[in-house]
């Protein structure tokens, strides 16, 4: 047992054995798809389903090539942690519209017809991603989607709701992580003022992938496999008629998971108590005290100091509070005695940066590469693929141009005719946060001191291969004179 109130990883089931895949879907409403299953085809907006019912209705049937991208990074952003594809593909496998969801269409005015060819309606294409865990730059591809159009338009909202958050949320964790330098633990603490319970089990997983060793989220814990964290808090202390009674009575209650609150009146006061307790039953080996208020970098030498005083070398200091990477670099920088931090409603709102600018375009139909030229928002045509090599930037190409020597394509095919392929067969909810996991460690090794600054990082975009710039010009040249039609 860790001292900041850490729980063993629970065994991953055996096979054959019930993963509590479903197990808390009360709790969790439309997620994330794992856990409280698929969102429903409903859950989109209005306008795709006005595109698809035309589509529809017009025997527009071509495949359709969608790629889902981020413009721009955030400010103090120089790359992403791609996140959120697992939950993508069970959506896209399980999609379908309800009675009851074609019920609805009907009463929101679409017609008998219209609601007879939704009926039909089945994801049956095709998606290339780049895998969870993989580090990624702004303008590259995180999903291409290719399928019938109106298949393709449908699934648009929830594939942009679900890489748009957890890849912030992911990119946010590992800001943390290199905050953190390896020297404090990191626990995700943010369940409670996360955005609904749903974003919080999502953040909770993001952060498992960037190598938090633990969360406080329960239910997480339980489904994705991790260690589960927790101490106490103030109003435990407040309701005994002493501190002392307080951490003599938890101490006693729970001695597998002391971490004693100590700044609930006055902290050092405080520490000194927990060590009167911690030396009373017998605990020097596996307490931890938490520190969760006032200037926690001074604090924790003041405490360090009276704890090693007292002969306690072995209690484990956990902080708290408004935590974030400046936050943890500042810890580091200033050699603060820290073993572990909670990290919470910063990182589960990804606070400084809450959203990316994320976008799902057309870049082909029915054969045809396509464009959009909207200022401010001109797209690059064709289905494409990135190249990334150990030198040099990534490359960004079309998705049948041969690979740079000694490069690797990104986007892997993940799913063909509607079902998981090619290495993306569903895996319990541990093994593929497992998985993300050491595609991640892998990743961010290779990332430049330049660009994993906190400050000021180095942005990198990936280049244009010649490829791709000589369709770039036909596209745009042939959109600006046909209003993007197939005139010549």
């Amino acid at each position: 047992m860790d001292p900041t109130g850490t729980t063993g990883r629970p065994p991953r089931p055996a096979s054959g054995e019930p993963s509590h895949a479903g197990d808390l879907a009360a709790a969790k409403g439309l997620g994330p798809v794992g856990a409280g299953g698929p969102p429903g085809a409903l859950a989109t907006d209005l306008y795709e389903l006005n595109m698809a019912a035309s589509y529809l209705a017009r025997e527009m049937t071509a495949p359709a090539t969608f790629s889902l991208f981020v413009r721009r990074l955030p400010p103090r952003r120089a790359f992403l942690v791609a996140a959120g594809l697992d939950d993508c593909l069970s959506y896209l496998e399980n999609f379908h519209f309800t009675d009851d969801d074609l019920a609805h269409l009907g009463a929101i005015g679409f017609s008998e017809e219209t609601v007879r060819r939704f009926s039909r309606v089945r994801f049956t294409g095709e998606v290339r991603a780049i895998p969870e865990g993989r580090i990624a730059y702004a303008s590259e591809p995180l999903v291409e989607v290719t399928a019938p159009i109106a298949e393709a338009q449908l699934v648009e909202t929830i594939l942009l709701n679900q890489i748009t958050f957890q890849t912030a949320v992911a990119s946010k964790a590992a800001r943390c992580r290199i905050a953190a330098q390896g020297r404090i633990d990191l626990v995700e603490f943010g369940l409670r003022r996360a955005h609904g319970v749903e974003a919080a089990m999502a953040a909770a997983r993001a952060a498992a992938i960037t190598g938090f060793v633990a969360t406080s989220n329960v239910a997480a814990s339980r489904h994705y496999g991790l260690n589960a964290a927790g101490t106490m808090a103030h109003s435990y202390v407040q309701a005994f008629s002493s501190e002392q009674d307080a951490f003599h009575a938890f101490a006693a209650d729970l001695p597998s998971r002391v971490t004693l609150l100590v700044d609930t009146y006055d902290t050092m006061r405080g520490v000194r108590r927990a060590i009167e307790t911690i030396k009373d039953l017998g605990l020097e080996r596996s307490a931890g005290v938490r520190l969760d208020s006032g200037d926690l970098i001074q604090l924790s030498f003041a405490t360090r100091a009276v704890l090693d005083e007292a002969g306690l070398d072995s209690v484990r200091i956990f902080v708290s509070g408004n935590i974030d990477e400046d936050a943890l670099a500042a810890m580091v920088a200033a050699r603060a005695p820290i073993n572990a931090a909670g990290v919470g409603t910063r990182l589960d709102t990804s606070a400084d940066a809450p959203y990316l600018d994320t976008a799902y375009k057309l870049v082909e139909y029915a054969g045809r590469p396509v464009a959009k030229l909207s200022p401010g928002k001109v797209t690059y045509p064709g289905a494409k693929q990135v190249f990334r090599s150990a030198d040099g930037p990534d490359i960004l190409a079309l998705r049948d141009e041969q690979p740079p020597a000694g490069s690797e394509g990104l986007l892997v095919k993940v799913m063909e005719g509607g079902r998981r392929c090619g290495g993306a067969e569903l895996l319990d909810p541990a093994g593929a946060v497992a998985a993300a996991g050491v595609r991640f460690a892998s990743d961010i090794r290779r990332v430049s001191p330049a660009a994993r600054r906190l400050d000021d990082p180095l942005v990198l975009a990936p280049a244009v291969s010649p490829g791709l710039e000589r369709l770039c010009d036909e596209v745009y040249e042939r959109s600006r004179r046909t209003g993007g039609g197939f005139g010549s």
